[in-house]
């Protein structure tokens, strides 16, 4: 079961650059939920009932609700709160709203959500603040029409792209949902749609068979190994990510996906030594990817806003993150929120220093964006 026992040692000393840097190698765990609720419109659904087969195969404590609302998730405090939503698979159809799709540059042009929350313990998670309520997962049993939905916003001239990790990490609950080889299969039968998705999972055994055409990239979201040690709990070690990564990326004829693939480092932070710590994570991809393929880079530099630091300070009180507003800069949107990034001779910094780095190792592999 995933526990707490997952979180990392909090407010424990940095290790020194070699020990942090020395990979560890292990995957990570099924999430395996103490609950897994079925409202009734959701299992009036063809794939809600595929969802009840799996989830009853794995002996997993099924719920089928009377109603369709999602009841007796909160517990006596936030935390408690959260254990229990971090354990909990809701199966629920996704509301009439989810088909107005969302712009999401710069990973894509549209959102395509197949679910809502996440079974990892990121503790900078993006989530927190953007969705309401317990941090439940709810997978989303109105698939076939979610993938239909996509259709209306494709556009002549250019494949349109949709990011299916906004709202979770859909490879973390791959083995009890199977909507995301769903949706590659969706997408390999379109011509004007492409679909995106990032995970720090490294179950991809059922993603390597499909016929996807070359229409999905896959991408692992990566960060310096101690950063990802101390902050990623319940996810698999850099180490793995890596290697399922690869295995995507490796030609169908050598045993691998074919998948064009990419690595999302995020969120880049300038922890102390940063160039080295970060420079060995780059030396090891340079060696897992020494063969041609089709990969890009994304960068997204650590962010908050007072929302979110206000949930995860409620979820992690003991966190070593970094969530000083003093050292930051602020940023505003169009629509008067704030947010608290880097400032802008640190920003300069690093974006200087990873541009060149990779480039160095990878120089036909271009960088999508910096964030």
């Amino acid at each position: 079961m995933q526990t707490d026992l997952f979180l990392p040692v909090l407010n424990a000393p940095m290790p020194g650059p070699a020990a942090a840097d020395a990979p560890r190698t292990h995957g990570a765990r099924l999430w395996r939920p103490k609950r897994v609720l079925f409202t009734p419109d959701a299992l009036q659904e063809e794939y809600g009932q595929q969802i009840l087969a799996r989830a009853t195969a794995l002996g997993l404590a099924v719920e089928l609700l009377k109603s369709n609302r999602l009841t007796g998730l909160r517990g006596e405090d936030g935390r408690a709160t959260y254990r229990t939503a971090k354990t909990t698979l809701a199966v629920v159809n996704a509301p009439a709203g989810a088909l107005r799709l969302q712009p999401t540059p710069p990973s894509a042009d549209y959102q395509l959500n197949l679910a809502e929350g996440c079974p990892a313990h990121c503790q900078y998670c993006y989530l927190a603040g953007s969705l309401s309520g317990p941090p439940v997962v709810r997978a989303f049993a109105n698939l076939p029409k979610l993938l239909a939905n996509t259709q209306a916003y494709e556009r002549a001239g250019r494949p349109v792209s949709f990011e299916a990790s906004c709202y979770t990490d859909v490879l973390g609950i791959e083995h009890l949902t199977g909507a995301l080889a769903e949706t590659v299969r969706y997408f390999a039968a379109r011509e004007g749609g492409r679909l995106r998705f990032v995970s720090k999972y490294d179950h991809v055994e059922t993603l390597l068979g499909l016929p996807h055409r070359g229409h999905t990239r896959a991408r692992a979201s990566l960060n310096a190994e101690p950063l990802a040690r101390q902050l990623e709990g319940g996810t698999a070690s850099i180490e793995a990510r890596i290697g399922a990564l690869r295995r995507l990326a490796l030609p169908v004829a050598q045993g691998g996906g074919g998948y064009p693939v990419g690595v999302v480092l995020a969120p880049v932070m300038p922890l102390p030594d940063w160039q080295q710590h970060y420079g060995a994570l780059l030396d090891r991809l340079q060696a897992a990817f020494d063969f041609d393929c089709d990969l890009t880079a994304e960068f997204i530099t650590h962010r908050f806003t007072p929302g979110s630091k206000e949930v995860l300070l409620g979820w992690y009180p003991n966190t070593t993150l970094d969530l000083a507003e003093d050292t930051r800069a602020v940023k505003r949107n169009k629509f008067g929120g704030l947010k608290y990034v880097y400032s802008p001779p640190t920003m300069k910094e690093l974006k200087t220093w990873f541009y060149a780095e990779w480039q160095r190792r990878f120089p036909r592999a271009p960088v999508q964006y910096w964030t």
